[in-house]
């Protein structure tokens, strides 16, 4: 080797001994504590909010240049922490820096928290916040991980909430070729693993959350979606196409073998039923708003089950005592028929109160079908029925889920032809429902009953309205 080569190599090695030397020893030396005020000062310009850092700020070289900043807080109005993060760490491009532009090349958070807040008025708490969409550009390229994270958001209009707790993310390729703007999501890329430990709103409980996500310029495909959901386990995917002008989604789920009285624990402590259900969907829909995306929802719903147990009430007996008591509420059984993911938004403002208190005893339901077709946000029963050891219920009508009503939904009691005995209607909006009396059209019982039964192989039966021709088979006994 030459003299002059050595001297470069010399001095090549002695820069780079000195860069690895400077790299350990600056964060010893550097009180860089002091450049807080500055740095807060630049993160609230940036965000439009408050932001403060209570812990320390650290520095290091190793692997690559990055920053650590220690319990931060983004302040609302009254000073009341929004967001929350207990450990960040930024590692940030230097080539980049030079020529004054910001890149990150990872983000790492510890225990981030978000509270979102809408008032009365309709005004939501993050509203200022809109101002950090254009530093998504900055994320162009990086990789982000966040453990140990909290979502939470209240609705004091409504009382609506949910809370999301144990959520862990994991981001990587991320791509943006937009940087701002409402067509942010138009130009996005990426690959992502969510999972979320709890989800929480007063109505429903889910755990085990779990997202596989490939997004690829505005197309996403999020499969396969899993989480628990009432001692079941739901399984299914979504395609969401937000790259035209108008977004599609599609969504697809099962959820077999969940039991009905996690269900009804939703709408009651008291057990009301128990056993095993299937329910599967499949919806498409498309829109810029949420009600857009109700208004144009089609697809098809189907609830299955068998050998369960209406408890507390004995549904044969009550229904052979009908007409002399007239105190019997089928809409109260129908709604076994909306049991499922979907049937929260129709069960939860009618308490469904004897079904629920009952008059003693027991029914066996051996079959129960509850399939539904969904057209322009409404969802039609095609087939809606169940089986008792000696009778049968059916359903009719739509649920109209645009303008949250009823649409001339009818619960029969039906004979062995499909014809209705006794009907009883609901209408209404589905937070306060009107519950019609029931109406009887032949007897239940008594000895015209048993005279029909004796003579129905000797003479034709008479003309009726076929109520329900659906694939519940009549009880052995009709």
């Amino acid at each position: 080797m030459s003299r002059p080569l050595k001297h470069v190599l010399f001095i090549i090695g002695g820069v780079v001994g000195l860069l690895l030397l400077v790299a350990l020893v600056a964060p010893l030396v550097v009180d860089l504590d002091c450049y807080k005020p500055r740095l807060e000062a630049a993160a609230s310009n940036a965000l439009g909010m408050d932001v403060r850092i209570g812990g320390r700020l650290g520095m290091g070289f190793f692997p690559g240049f990055h920053l650590t900043v220690e319990d931060v807080r983004i302040l609302g109005e009254q000073g009341v922490a929004l967001a929350s993060v207990k450990r960040a760490s930024l590692w940030i491009e230097l080539i980049p820096l030079l020529r004054r532009e910001f890149r990150l090349r990872r983000i790492e958070l510890t225990q981030p928290t978000l509270s979102i807040e809408r008032d009365p008025g309709g005004r939501f708490n993050v509203e200022r916040l809109k101002r950090a969409v254009a530093l998504l550009g900055a994320l162009d390229g990086a990789s982000v991980s966040l453990s140990g994270g909290a979502l939470r958001y209240a609705d004091r209009r409504s009382g609506e909430g949910i809370e999301a707790t144990g959520l862990e993310l994991q981001v990587s390729r991320m791509r943006l070729t937009e940087e701002k703007g409402p067509g942010l999501l138009k130009g996005l890329s990426l690959q992502a693993e969510l999972a979320c430990g709890r989800v929480r709103t007063k109505d429903l409980f889910v755990s085990d959350l779990k997202v596989s996500v490939a997004g690829r310029k505005g197309v996403f495909e999020l499969r396969p979606v899993t989480m628990s959901l009432f001692g079941g386990q739901v399984a299914g995917g979504i395609h969401a196409d937000l790259s035209g002008p108008v977004p599609l989604c599609q969504i697809r789920c099962s959820l077999p073998h969940f039991r009905i009285e996690e269900f009804f624990k939703t709408l009651s402590p008291e057990k009301a039923a128990e056993g095993v259900m299937d329910f599967s969907g499949s919806l498409s829909m498309q829109g810029r708003t949420a009600s857009q995306m109700v208004q144009t929802a089609a697809g098809e719903v189907s609830l299955r089950g068998e050998n369960l147990i209406l408890e507390g009430n004995d549904l044969d007996r009550r229904l052979s005592r009908f007409e002399s008591s007239q105190s019997f509420n089928l809409v109260d059984v129908g709604a076994v028929f909306f049991a499922g993911p979907l049937g929260l938004a129709v069960t939860k403002g009618y308490n469904f109160a004897s079904l629920f208190r009952g008059s003693g005893g027991s029914s066996r339901i051996r079959a129960l079908v509850s399939d539904w077709r969904v057209e322009r946000g409404v969802a039609n029963a095609q087939d809606v029925a169940l089986a008792t050891t000696k009778n049968r219920i059916a359903l009719q009508g739509g649920l109209d889920f645009v303008n949250g009503r009823f649409a001339d939904v009818t619960v029969a009691v039906i004979d062995a032809r499909g014809c209705a005995s006794v009907r009883q209607a609901i209408h209404g909006s589905f937070g306060k429902p009107v519950v019609e009396k029931p109406r009887v059209i032949t007897s239940l019982a008594g000895p015209v009953l048993k005279l029909y039964r004796q003579t129905r192989g000797l003479f034709p039966a008479g003309p009726c309205e076929v109520f329900y021709s659906g694939s519940v088979a009549p009880p052995r006994s009709e």
